[in-house]
């Protein structure tokens, strides 16, 4: 890979996990939940890491402290959203303004290496400003919709399921909320995301759709696995994920 660099969202509580740890130190397979993304992250030959940290933000940088590779991290006072948590990393940001970054969610263990490389390929062929990762589901509910263009085929959208018609929420392909962005496009349309919604938060699917309004090229690329865009929210779905994990040999 060229001039990469990576952010890892982690400063989520995790309230429903029925445990004092932050939620990214939960475990799949005794392993906590941000170690496969580092490792995903890793073994896609991602170098520079920074690890944006939040609640109880000491134990993820002491956990962090006990890996042998070295990590910036960023700090979250406030969750206020996807797109205020890489507003934290913005320094880390103009240190690779020439090159691309990927978001990773710290919280989502099954998004491989190869994915990460499929999607990094298909951004740089096509000269996107952004290139989302995608998945389809059988039942797609609660997850952003991806929308294409009927012309080109391309991303045109991202609508949340709160935001999606009928005929929308239909779409089986579905965002994962990890992406590859142009680092210098993605500094460009950061400081004009609002928080213009029922939360009152900053969402990174609004750099997505600045970008498109500015004409930039954009893209979905489709995880082979429905896995990729898993993560876990409460103690049930940390179980679910495991389950998962022991089938499918995931380690």
């Amino acid at each position: 890979m060229s001039e990469v660099c990576g952010i890892i969202l982690a400063a989520g509580e995790g309230k429903r996990m029925k445990s004092n740890l932050p939620k990214v130190l939960s475990r799949v397979l005794d392993k906590p939940m941000l170690k496969w993304v580092i490792d995903a992250a890793r073994g896609a030959g991602i170098e520079a890491l920074c690890v944006v940290d939040g609640f109880k933000r000491e134990e993820v940088e002491r956990y962090l402290a006990t890996l042998p590779e070295a990590y910036e991290t960023a700090f979250q006072a406030e969750r206020k959203g996807t797109a205020h948590a890489v507003m934290q990393a913005r320094g880390f940001l103009e240190r690779h303004r020439d090159g691309d970054v990927l978001i990773l969610n710290g919280d989502a263990p099954f998004l491989d290496e190869e994915t990460i490389r499929k999607a990094y390929r298909r951004h740089r062929e096509g000269n996107h400003a952004v290139t989302l990762i995608s998945a389809y589901l059988d039942d797609p509910f609660g997850y952003g919709r991806v929308l294409r263009d009927e012309g080109t085929g391309r991303m045109a959208a991202v609508v949340e399921e709160k935001d999606a018609d009928a005929a929308q929420k239909r779409i089986r392909e579905v965002s994962s909320g990890a992406y590859w962005f142009q680092v210098e496009k993605l500094l460009g349309v950061l400081s004009s995301i609002g928080n213009h919604n029922a939360q009152g938060e900053y969402y990174l699917p609004d750099a997505v759709k600045l970008l498109l309004e500015r004409g930039e090229a954009a893209d979905a690329c489709p995880a082979e696995s429905a896995d990729a865009v898993l993560g876990a929210n409460d103690a049930a779905q940390l179980e679910a994920l495991n389950q998962i994990a022991r089938q499918k040999g995931y380690q």
